[in-house]
């Protein structure tokens, strides 16, 4: 017996949330770079290491999905879930250190954030296309 297939949201259902996804995707996105640049650059206890060289190391993974989260490409959303995990480890390896606890929880929470709003972007984007080609 074949199973009736589910039926995909309306339009007007999907739109405002994924202009809402979008936003909280970019904002903890653009928020976690931020955090990043300037614990490294003005409160990391980096031992004789040159902070550059540690923010570009740090840097680098999302410097690669920039260009297609500013786009708003639903592949790219894609990827900064599986990209944002480091961030999350990083955050909750710090959050255990008292030194470093407060600027953990802040990476873990935005990584998080980043996380769920990237998801729920890149699902209703790709149910939004289909909508769109007639499905």
């Amino acid at each position: 017996m074949a199973r009736k297939p589910k039926q995909l949201p309306e339009l007007t259902w999907l739109a405002p949330r994924l202009a809402v996804s979008r936003a909280v995707s970019l904002l903890s996105f653009l928020a976690l770079a931020v955090l990043l640049a300037v614990w490294t650059m003005a409160f990391a206890d980096l031992h004789g290491a040159r902070p550059w060289v540690i923010l570009a190391i740090e840097l680098v993974p999302l410097a690669l999905l920039t260009p297609g989260m500013v786009m708003g490409n639903a592949r790219v959303h894609a990827w900064a879930c599986f990209v944002v995990n480091l961030y999350f480890i990083q955050g909750v390896l710090a959050a255990i250190d008292p030194a470093r606890a407060v600027f953990g929880w802040l990476e873990a929470g935005l990584s998080l954030a980043l996380f769920c709003s990237a998801l729920l972007y890149t699902r209703w984007r790709f149910q939004y296309n289909r909508k769109l080609a007639g499905e």
